[in-house]
C-alpha cells in the first residue's frame, strides 16, 4: 500500500472512532448506555456464534455488512426505532454521513464500503437480510439484558424488527425466546420491580 492510502486508511480510522462515542437507548447490564461500537461488535459476534446455521452464503461479506451497516452514525448519532420517522430522511442522511466519513479511502474501497452499505440498507443480499434480523435480535437481547430505566418501554420490542426476524427458523426460535424475556421484563417493569437481569 502507497503512502497516500495509508494516510487516507488512517484518517478514516479516526474518523470511525467517533462511534465509540456514539450512545443508543439500550444500556448494558451494569447501568452504562451502549455505544453503537458495542452493539457492532456484539453482532459480529453473534454472526460468529450461529455462523453454522448460514448455509451457502458469503460469511466474511456477512462479517463486513455488520461491520459497517451503522458506520454512517458516527456523524451525526444513533436515531432510536421508537423515533424514527420515515419522512424525515434518516436513511439518505446516514448514507451521506458514510460518504463523508469514507471519504478519505481509496475509491475502490469507497465504492465497496458503501455497496455493502447499500445492500444492508435495502436488504438486497441473503447475507444483508441475515444482518437485517440478527441486528434486530441482538437490539432485543440487550434490551433485555441491561439494567434499564423504570420507564423502559417494553412493550415496543414485542412488535420491533419482526420483518427481519421472521425470515430464518433460527431466528424465528431466539425471537421467541426473547419476546418470552421481554413480556417478563415488562411485567416486573409494571410491578416497580427493580432490575434483575438477564
Amino acid at each position: 500500500m502507497d503512502s497516500e492510502k495509508i494516510e487516507g486508511a488512517l484518517a478514516f480510522l479516526k474518523e470511525a472512532e467517533k462511534l465509540k462515542d456514539v450512545l443508543r437507548t439500550a444500556y448494558t447490564s451494569s447501568g452504562q448506555r451502549e455505544s453503537t461500537a458495542a452493539h457492532t461488535w456484539r453482532l459480529c459476534l453473534m454472526a460468529m456464534v450461529f455462523e453454522e446455521e448460514f448455509a451457502d452464503i458469503d460469511f466474511a461479506k456477512l462479517l463486513k455488512i455488520c461491520v459497517l451497516h451503522d458506520l454512517g452514525e458516527a456523524i451525526n448519532g444513533d436515531i432510536p426505532a421508537i423515533e424514527q420517522d420515515p419522512a424525515k430522511g434518516k436513511s439518505a442522511q446516514e448514507r451521506e454521513d458514510l460518504q463523508t466519513l469514507l471519504a478519505p479511502l481509496d475509491a475502490k474501497l469507497q465504492v465497496q464500503f458503501l455497496a455493502l452499505w447499500d445492500e444492508y440498507e435495502n436488504a438486497s443480499s441473503p447475507e444483508a437480510r441475515l444482518v437485517k434480523g440478527l441486528d434486530k435480535l441482538e437490539t432485543l437481547l440487550q434490551h433485555n439484558q441491561g439494567d434499564n430505566p423504570a420507564d423502559f418501554n417494553y412493550a415496543f420490542n414485542l412488535s420491533y424488527g419482526q420483518k427481519y426476524t421472521s425470515t430464518h427458523p433460527l431466528f424465528i426460535e431466539i425471537r421467541q425466546r426473547l419476546d418470552e424475556e421481554t413480556r417478563h421484563k415488562a411485567l416486573l417493569s409494571e410491578q416497580g420491580h427493580p432490575h434483575t437481569g438477564a
